[in-house]
């Protein structure tokens, strides 16, 4: 049996569970309610229906003091929640305006967005692909430029899972209500590790999942703002709005409420603690000849405080991860849902970074839980790998 110890700095891949989320399991193990069916109608049901919409209104608060429980839809997580997103406001908008017929998402969006263009596209909608600049950012001036009244839908998400890099989702939302169009934000990565409110956003959609929040794995949500137009995915019974049909995971989604309550009076704190150590990490790294920050100069560039996002010369990214996971570090090239694909990261390749370069790439990400002195750590263990 191996005695290695792991420093896990893959927590944009998936973290573990709160003690509060893991106690809010517990607690429900443990109670009456256990197994209930919350559209039941006998008294347990009833009860166990309570229950959701308490949590239901945990998640609202999390996303804003004028949201309501209502405009949350849970689902079975992130991908999930980007999909109904993505065609079912599509398709409804399009129904209620036969004009609208185009969908403007960004270059640097998850798979889970750009997977599903092909479906957008087989269903007669033209898709427009905005690219970013070399920091990583979607310029507003980009969607100006495309923008006009067909549009149905702009997707673009908040923060971006590979680089951190923070988008300007106000300004955005502003271009497309300006023209008419709806707007859907992915705020996987960046839910609870920034603050933001959804109706200074200015979203009509925004999407969530659990287990980067160290929630559960398999729970998501979709923040859908009042009278937002959208067509249920799937079929087969009335719960969630009937947008998602299926018995809800209550389990689930009291540790999801649980992680969203714990971290939600911290937010500011964690940001402002774990952006320190980023910071600590990028200088310390990049001070090195051959390591570089993949969007330029990091420290002019909005963040999420738990992603440092580089490259190696030299070195490429597979080589890298299996070196430092023999000295116990377990770091990624990027997103896990792509880390199967043997190219560079289109995220990085949108940006301008050539591919030999993003071919090198690294994602170190962590959160409140972290050691500092692992990344310290870490750091002499890359140096090692890179050598001089």
């Amino acid at each position: 049996m191996s005695t290695q110890r792991y420093v896990n700095l893959d927590y944009a891949a998936s973290t573990p569970m709160r003690p509060e989320a893991v106690q809010a399991q517990a607690d429900y193990d443990a109670s009456h309610l256990a197994g209930v069916n919350p559209n039941s109608l006998h008294s347990l049901g009833r009860q166990a229906a309570i229950r959701l919409e308490e949590c239901r209104r945990a998640v609202a608060a999390s996303l804003g003091a004028r949201v309501r429980a209502s405009e949350i839809v849970f689902t079975g997580g992130g991908t999930e929640a980007n999909v109904l997103a993505l065609l079912g406001i599509a398709q409804a908008v399009r129904e209620r305006d036969r004009g609208r017929s185009r969908v403007i998402v960004s270059a640097i969006e998850h798979d889970s967005i750009l997977d599903n263009l092909p479906l957008l596209r087989a269903d007669g909608f033209t898709v427009d692909v905005i690219k970013p600049d070399s920091t990583g950012r979607i310029d507003p001036s980009s969607l100006e430029r495309l923008i006009s009244s067909d549009v149905a839908l702009v997707s673009v998400m908040l923060a971006n899972n590979e680089t951190g890099v923070v988008q300007p989702i106000a300004d955005l939302a502003r271009i497309a209500h300006g023209a008419g169009a709806f707007m859907h934000s992915d705020a996987i990565q960046g839910w609870l590790h920034i603050p933001f409110d959804v109706s200074a956003l200015g979203v009509d959609a925004l999407s969530l999942a659990g287990h980067k929040v160290g929630g559960p794995v398999g729970i998501g949500a979709l923040y859908l703002k009042s009278r937002t137009p959208i067509r249920a995915r799937s079929f087969g019974g009335g719960q969630e709005g009937g947008l998602r049909p299926g018995t809800q995971d209550l389990r689930a989604i009291v540790a999801l409420a649980a992680a969203a309550n714990a971290l939600r009076p911290l937010l500011a704190h964690h940001r402002e603690q774990v952006g320190s150590l980023a910071n600590e990490l990028y200088t310390r790294l990049c001070d090195h000849p051959r390591i570089h920050a993949t969007m330029g100069d990091w420290t002019s560039v909005e963040r999420l405080p738990g992603i440092v996002s580089i490259y190696v010369d030299g070195i490429d990214s597979e080589e890298l991860i299996l070196q430092l996971d023999g000295r116990g570090y377990e770091v990624s090239a990027g997103s896990a849902c792509s880390s199967a694909s043997l190219d560079a990261s289109h995220v990085l390749r949108a940006m301008g970074i050539p591919r030999e370069k993003a071919l090198g790439s690294l994602r170190i990400s962590f959160d409140d839980r972290v050691e500092p002195d692992s990344l310290e750590r870490f750091a002499q263990a890359l140096f090692e790998v890179v050598g001089a």
